[in-house]
């Protein structure tokens, strides 16, 4: 039997379990102490259920995931609305730096991915998806790279990308929390962030009343909705130069413009509620993108695979940990860096971005930590790693 949900049934549901996600987070220590996003525990929950339903041939789902994409698309067109020059002299050298750290992490997914596939038994370019391919590069870039594999007559790589980038979605958002958890404790950041006396995100927060203003959320909507429906046209120019590049591109390039359009003092972006509308987004996205999560395709999995896989694990827990903390200068904004970087470094860019909002919930927002991750996780990470891929390509191939 398959139940079938249109487009309103799908995102009720993902709200549904968004919820029970919330309660079971507020219930269970577990979940509250180590930082587990709403979303992902609700939605790995409900993926879960799925998983041993189809395995017992009792009952199987099938979604429209309009809404998702939709979603998706409005929470990076809300991030590109923190792309003001304001933010940027102030993050803006971060961004060059962390870009360097996550290629860093690019060339060791691959490095380690092809130097066990001799120990495992498989074809080094096999072995390549299960590398950045579907770690830093997620579903979209298994989704583009894996064919090309397969016409080099490597079967299976389409299979094994997927798998690996779910597999990949699934650890990255659980290790984030837990990881910066870990440093801010052992290190007392959040204590020393308050005793430095210098916090880029209060001089980012505008003074004044912040009772609720429904002119300022309906002008958030209205703004964040202009510029998903302008950067259409925008990611469109992009794709008629031949690159390829996640379809939000186009709308979060028009935000930062009305952003810094605003700044200049032409008119008013309402800050905190895009921010909130934001939120809302991205928790929305995940619980859709986690509760349609094919388990059953991890259980394809080769012994080999799953050894690739867990060295992917343990890879990315050490860099994070003991690199990109310390290169990210050692701080609670590094610490919550350290957790948006397990999110898109196994997974996807907003992953991260629920792993920083579930460290924030706990201690303090990070506006750097935000505006470092989602632009380089969202843009410039794209073009180093398709190189690097396609250089290991070239070199086993």
């Amino acid at each position: 039997m398959t139940i079938t949900m249109n487009m309103i049934q799908s995102i009720g549901l993902a709200v549904i379990l968004l919820l029970i996600g919330k309660k079971l987070r507020a219930k269970i220590n577990f979940f509250e102490k180590y930082c587990i996003p709403s979303p992902v525990i609700g939605g790995i929950l409900f993926a879960i259920i799925t998983l041993i339903l189809r395995l017992t041939g009792v009952l199987m789902f099938e979604f429209d995931t309009t809404l998702q994409t939709f979603f998706m698309t409005m929470f990076f067109t809300s991030v590109g609305f923190n792309a003001s020059f304001k933010v940027l002299k102030k993050g803006g050298p971060k961004v060059i730096i962390f870009l360097g750290v996550a290629t860093l992490l690019v060339v060791l997914q691959n490095a380690v991915a092809v130097g066990l596939a001799g120990v495992v038994g498989v074809h080094p370019l096999l072995a390549l998806m299960t590398g950045s391919t579907p770690m830093t590069g997620g579903h979209g870039t298994s989704a583009a790279f894996a064919p090309t594999v397969e016409a080099l007559g490597i079967t299976g790589a389409t299979t094994v990308a997927v798998a690996a980038a779910t597999f990949g979605l699934v650890s990255g958002s659980m290790m984030g929390g837990p990881v910066a958890n870990r440093l801010i404790i052992k290190h007392d950041l959040l204590n020393k962030k308050r005793a430095s006396g210098s916090n880029i995100d209060e001089e980012l927060v505008e003074s004044g009343d912040s009772l609720l203003d429904g002119d300022k959320v309906a002008m958030a909507f209205f703004q964040i909705l202009i510029a998903m429906g302008v950067g259409v046209y925008v990611s469109n120019l992009i794709a008629l130069t031949g690159l390829t590049m996640p379809g939000y591109i186009g709308s979060m390039l028009v935000a930062a413009v009305i952003r810094n359009v605003s700044d200049s003092g032409a008119f008013k972006t309402p800050d905190e509620e895009i921010g909130v509308v934001g939120d809302v987004a991205l928790n929305l996205f995940l619980a859709m993108a986690l509760m349609t999560l094919k388990l059953w395709e991890l259980i394809d999995l080769a012994i080999p695979m799953i050894i690739l896989l867990v060295a992917q694990t343990v890879l990315m827990y050490l860099f994070a940990t003991y690199i990109t903390f310390p290169i990210m200068g050692k701080d609670y904004d590094a610490a919550v860096i350290s957790a948006g970087h397990c999110g898109f470094g196994m997974g996807a860019t907003p992953n991260g971005v629920a792993n920083m909002a579930s460290v924030a919930e706990k201690y303090e927002y990070s506006s750097v930590a935000y505006f470092v991750v989602s632009l380089v996780g969202a843009l410039f990470i794209d073009f180093t790693n398709a190189f690097t891929i396609t250089a290991f390509m070239n070199l086993f191939g």
